[in-house]
């Protein structure tokens, strides 16, 4: 299976080129920064808190290491801590770091219930608090770091758009993220605009479409072969919102003889998924560089630290929608990137994965061809 193109910008940063939300669960180190760098004793305190690591690694594998590095070339000493799924412990977090006297409380959230609940702990004790890749409905944060989250279902639902060309009526199961998760709704949000149309006119033929609670792969995997099996085992492309679940999905095909057959998109550019696509397995995911996510959020938790809300506002300068908080959120979104086979070179160029992460024994003809080394 082949690949196309895309785009990338992010308005009043200078930065470039753009990889987020989800993935598999062994650690990749490419664009990692060393995570026992020390935060500049007397720095500024900046509380920082991630969600899991069960659904995805790339919170502990590249956000961690690379907010933390981010932070200290910004004269901050954060405090990255993860609340592993929990949302007490993720509460707990914010009470430590909050008494601790942060200046600036950062968090990916859980769900927004929970994020909402935190953000105006923060805000009661006069701390601003930045969303970091996920906005939490409902709530009060004062900013929004992410990418594009409906350009990034727009790539999915393109990626897929492309692979079945030529075949009309073709048959589409669709496995999306937590319902929890605004992401989730933002990236299903994305993939509709490209492929609505084509089930609306019959060029695609949607057989269902499956939200997965927590992005739990397994349950991701074991609900797709109810469905793959309730309709015959009859599939022909697989909308899977990131690369974890594109692997639990792959693993059913080729149970059933059908991989590299039925195109798969995916997100993240995960080591994993980059492997897949080399192997014909994926189609496709989305390239989100996490670094420029980590550095625009250092960025913005400095000048918010120094109470200079002008500079903040320099640098968050597009905005998102809260239906829920019927509010409009100052907001930082970097452009992601669609990749296939053709341009995996890409991500590794841009230094998030190590070629020796990805060239193994089944892909390195594949490597070979395209010149990863």
């Amino acid at each position: 299976m082949r690949l196309k193109k895309t785009a990338l910008a992010v308005a009043g940063l200078g930065m470039a080129l753009a990889l987020a939300a989800c993935g598999q669960n062994a650690a990749p180190s490419g664009g990692a920064a060393p995570s026992g760098a020390a935060a500049p004793a007397g720095g500024t305190k900046v509380g920082v808190i991630l969600p899991e690591t069960d659904s995805s690694a790339r919170w502990e594998g590249f956000d961690k290491p690379l907010l933390t590095a981010a932070m200290q070339a910004e004269g901050l000493d954060a405090d990255v801590q993860n609340a592993q799924g929990d949302v007490q412990k993720f509460s707990t977090l914010a009470d430590g770091m909050i008494a601790s006297g942060v200046k600036v409380l950062v968090i990916a959230s859980i769900d927004s219930e929970s994020g909402a609940a935190v953000a105006a702990k923060a805000k009661a004790q006069g701390i601003p608090v930045i969303d970091y890749d996920r906005l939490n409905l409902g709530g009060s944060s004062d900013y929004y770091v992410s990418f594009d989250n409906v350009r990034v279902g727009e790539l999915q639902g393109t990626g897929l758009k492309d692979a079945l060309a030529g075949k009309p009526g073709a048959q589409v199961i669709e496995i999306e993220g937590a319902p929890t998760d605004n992401n989730a709704t933002l990236f299903y949000n994305g993939q509709q605009n490209i492929l609505k149309p084509l089930y609306d006119n019959g060029a695609l033929k949607l057989v269902r479409s499956q939200p997965i609670e927590k992005w739990d792969n397994q349950i991701g995997g074991q609900t797709f072969e109810q469905i793959l099996t309730g309709n015959g085992g009859k599939v022909d492309g697989v909308v899977a919102a990131n690369d974890g679940l594109a692997g639990a999905i792959i693993t059913v095909l080729q149970k059933y003889g059908l991989n590299g057959q039925v195109p798969v998109t995916g997100q993240d550019a995960t080591p994993d998924g980059l492997q897949a696509i080399l192997r014909g397995d994926q189609y496709m995911t989305v390239f989100k560089e996490i670094r420029l996510e980590a550095e625009a959020t250092a960025k913005l938790a400095a000048a918010l630290a120094e109470g200079d809300t002008a500079a903040a506002d320099a640098i968050a300068t597009a905005t998102t929608d809260d239906p829920t908080g019927n509010r409009k959120v100052k907001s930082v979104l970097l452009t992601p990137v669609l990749i296939t086979k053709d341009n995996v070179k890409t991500v590794v160029d841009a230094g998030q994965v190590k070629a020796s992460e990805i060239c193994v024994a089944e892909t390195q003809a594949a490597c070979a061809e395209l010149g990863i080394s």
